[in-house]
């Protein structure tokens, strides 16, 4: 796996299916196919591999079995973000078809079918080198920049929810957007497995100028090196709506930076669980915020206590 991720983009054409969550295969029928042929289930790996296991442990998408109760999960929460490292080629080829991504993301609209990807691909990596959470509000696209925050409204019922994309696909037929369950869940197209929808990018700081904020910022636009006389500060990595996606986060940006990693619960329509490093002072800042961005978690914000 190394060895592919040290081509990339280069030769995407049948790497990228090993690279992403939701590339290609995934459950046909009433649970959404994600490659060639509308009834798939296969990866390619799964096709090149003698044994037939191939990357996931499953062959055929499906359904969870025993899903938590994902009707109150919250929509994502758009905040500004840099680009992914991985993921945003500016153009590669899957099948033989090229996709070519997105400088930017604003005033973008489509319409078109949405179909949604499962328990084959969670806990598996994303294009952007997250790890697939199928209860998460998320959704995967072929071109958009990663990642976008878009709405997603099911024209057949006029659901909506917010999704943050984060992978590739899907790369299928007249497909737009492959939706985590949990969206896919709160749009009403689970049993359907497709739905038409519209898709509408959101611009995270004009979404976060109308919904009052909060207070942080870009560690990019702050001044860390000096942080108003070496006051203590928090590095804030993410802010979630699922409980127990924060405290996996937790331990693992615990594990990276070997600093303390708290998750603060905020309260209100939605509750969010902010993911923050600290308190950090000092050189430590920077070392955190270099670890953060190599572990392809991208950067951090900066808290103001």
């Amino acid at each position: 796996m190394n060895v592919l991720r040290s081509l990339w983009p280069v030769g995407l054409l049948l790497l990228l299916p090993l690279l992403t969550g939701c590339s290609v295969g995934g459950g046909g029928g009433v649970f959404g196919a994600h490659g060639p042929g509308g009834g798939g289930g296969y990866t390619l790996q799964d096709k090149i591999t003698s044994s037939g296991g191939g990357r996931y442990s499953q062959r055929i998408d499906s359904k969870p079995v025993n899903p938590p109760d994902v009707s109150r999960v919250p929509d994502a929460v758009p905040i500004p973000e840099p680009r992914s490292r991985r993921g945003n080629a500016s153009s590669y080829v899957v099948f033989g078809q090229t996709y070519r991504v997105m400088e930017s993301s604003r005033g973008f609209t489509q319409t078109g079918v949405a179909s949604w990807y499962g328990s084959k691909f969670h806990g598996h990596e994303t294009s952007n080198g997250e790890i697939y959470d199928m209860y998460a509000m998320t959704a995967a696209h072929t071109s958009l920049p990663l990642p976008t925050y878009v709405r997603v409204t099911n024209l057949e019922n006029n659901r909506q929810v917010i999704v943050r994309v984060n992978d590739r696909g899907p790369f299928v037929g007249n497909r737009i957007i492959d939706l985590s369950y949990a969206a896919a869940y709160r749009l009403d197209m689970l049993q359907t497995g497709t739905a038409r929808v519209r898709i509408e990018a959101i611009d995270p700081v004009q979404w976060q100028a109308r919904h009052g904020g909060n207070n942080s910022t870009p560690v990019s636009a702050a001044p860390v090196a000096n942080n108003n006389g070496n006051q203590p500060v928090f590095l804030q990595v993410a802010a979630l709506g699922d409980a127990q996606a924060a405290q996996r986060l937790q331990q693992r940006v615990r594990d990276l930076t070997q600093a303390p990693v708290r998750v603060l619960p905020e309260h209100g329509v939605r509750t969010l669980y902010r993911v923050q490093v600290g308190p950090l002072e000092g050189a430590s800042v920077q070392t955190a915020i270099q670890q953060l961005e190599a572990s392809e978690l991208g950067r951090p914000m900066l808290v103001r206590q």
